[in-house]
């Protein structure tokens, strides 16, 4: 008996022992990769362009370049304004060039209401763009960004001249037509605290064609802007709050012309989906849709010099002055 409650006693310490080990790895990791204040991001990742806009709780970080008729750019979910770069390259030279970070994303950060739902989402997107003046506009939407810009279009016929959608993930089968959100796995939680820059690496790496373009540059802002204080909180209530809605009655009622943009490679968001996107826009006066073979989901990341490329020229095309129920774009 003495024997047994020895082991007993021993197999006690060392329980308690690993516990106490794991809090303390907790505790180590936790604090490697806390949370980085605003203004240490703000001073990295900032331009002479950033400007904040106060909106109903929200501090929306944005950019507002160029000269001529306006471009909305709308970012994939846990990326920020900064991936679309090499497009406002591309397009300022002719184009008023607007882009914003959402809540929860890039220099955004936090909504102070708590509400990351894609209402919300669309509601602070219509009210930045009525503050900046911005009536009408040719919106390019990737990912998640390319749901917003559905749901807005939707919402908004006449202030859209021209659409460009880039593998939406709303038509993602796991999401689609969904009216509760994904279930999120409990663990998931840990990354409120514990955020190794593995994380987006793995992320960017699976939906990269070719993982070797992802460069340890974009691994670093990536990881830099996902800890902004705040920020994970309010990612993961994003997630939570995620429903589509009616994707494809919203896909619908689109009455802009239309570009698609895919990945041939897209191991999210299959490319065979490109095709039905194009099935869904019945009131589209005009569609296009370009393929880029090897090229994976972040087509904006991995190939942004042809796709800013091919968008410039079919904007080039598009009326803007034209009310969208006449026809919509030359050619």
């Amino acid at each position: 008996m003495r024997v047994l409650r020895g082991v007993l006693l021993a197999l006690g310490w060392a329980a308690g022992g690993l516990v106490a080990l794991a809090l303390v790895a907790f505790g180590v990791a936790a604090w490697v990769w806390r949370d980085i204040p605003a203004e240490t991001l703000e001073a990295r990742y900032a331009s002479p362009a950033s400007r904040f806009a106060a909106i109903d709780g929200a501090r929306i970080h944005y950019r507002d370049e160029g000269a001529g008729p306006a471009v909305v750019l709308v970012h994939a979910n846990f990326a920020s304004l900064i991936g679309w770069d090499p497009w406002v390259e591309a397009l300022r030279e002719r184009y008023r060039v607007v882009r914003f970070d959402m809540t929860s994303h890039g220099l955004s950060g936090a909504d102070a209401t708590g509400d990351y739902s894609l209402p919300r989402t669309v509601n602070l997107m219509e009210r930045l763009l009525d503050r900046l003046g911005v009536e009408r506009a040719a919106l390019v939407g990737t990912s998640l960004g390319g749901t917003v810009a559905i749901h807005y279009a939707a919402r908004n016929p006449q202030r859209v001249a021209g659409l460009v959608l880039i593998s939406p993930g709303s038509l993602e089968p796991g999401v689609r037509g969904r009216q509760a959100p994904p279930p999120i796995s409990p663990a998931a939680a840990l990354v409120r605290w514990i955020t190794p820059r593995a994380l987006p690496e793995f992320m960017l790496k699976s939906g990269f064609g070719d993982p070797a373009r992802v460069t340890p540059e974009l691994v670093d802002r990536w990881h830099h802007l996902w800890r902004l204080e705040g920020q994970r909180v309010a990612q993961l209530e994003r997630l939570r709050q995620y429903i589509s809605g009616d994707i494809e009655g919203l896909i619908g009622q689109v009455r802009a012309p239309v570009l698609i943009q895919w990945g041939e490679k897209n191991p999210q968001v299959h490319v065979e989906l490109a095709s039905e996107l194009a099935r869904l826009l019945t009131n589209a006066p005009s569609i296009e849709t370009i393929i880029y073979p090897g090229i994976g989901h972040m087509a904006i990341q991995e190939a942004p010099h042809e796709t800013s490329a091919d968008a410039r020229a079919w904007l080039d095309r598009v009326l803007f002055a034209k009310p969208p129920d006449s026809p919509g774009i030359e050619g």
